[in-house]
C-alpha cells in the first residue's frame, strides 16, 4: 500500500500545534506502537457519519495505521475506542464527509492518492 511521507515541518511542528490547538477541527489520535508499545499521538480529524465517527488515513498506510491493526484499543481526546478497519467498498461515503471537514490541505493527498484502497478508514466503536 501507497505511503506519502509528510514533511519533517509537519511531523515536529505542525502536528503539535494542531493537538495543542485543536486547528482545523482536529483531535488527538492516542495509539500504541507495535514495538515499542508507546504511546503514539496524532492530529487527526474524525468525520461522523450515521452517528459513527471514523478515522481516515490521508496519507496511505502510514505508522498509526499499522499501529491501530497491530492494536485496535484508541483513544480520542479522553475517550477509548475499539478501531475496525473499514472495507474499502464501504469507504467512499465516508471519505466524502471527510473531505470538506478536513479542507482543502487534504486535496492535494487525494490527487496524489486517489484510490479508496489507498486511503484506510476506522471506525470507531466506544470501548466497555
Amino acid at each position: 500500500m501507497a505511503y506519502l511521507k509528510p514533511p519533517w515541518f509537519v511531523r515536529k511542528v505542525f502536528n503539535r500545534i494542531a493537538m495543542v490547538t485543536g486547528v482545523g477541527h482536529s483531535e488527538t489520535l492516542t495509539v500504541t506502537r507495535r514495538t515499542s508499545k508507546e504511546p503514539q499521538q496524532i492530529p487527526v480529524v474524525v468525520p461522523e457519519v450515521d452517528g459513527v465517527k471514523y478515522l481516515v488515513s490521508t496519507r496511505g498506510e502510514s505508522a498509526w495505521v499499522r499501529n491501530i491493526r497491530a492494536d485496535p484499543q484508541v483513544r480520542l481526546g479522553k475517550s477509548s475506542y475499539v478501531a475496525a478497519e473499514v472495507p474499502v467498498e464501504q469507504r467512499a461515503p465516508i471519505i466524502a464527509a471527510y473531505r470538506p471537514l478536513a479542507g482543502k490541505v487534504v486535496e492535494g493527498y487525494f490527487r496524489d492518492l486517489p484510490d479508496d484502497a489507498d486511503h484506510p478508514v476506522f471506525a470507531l466503536t466506544p470501548a466497555g
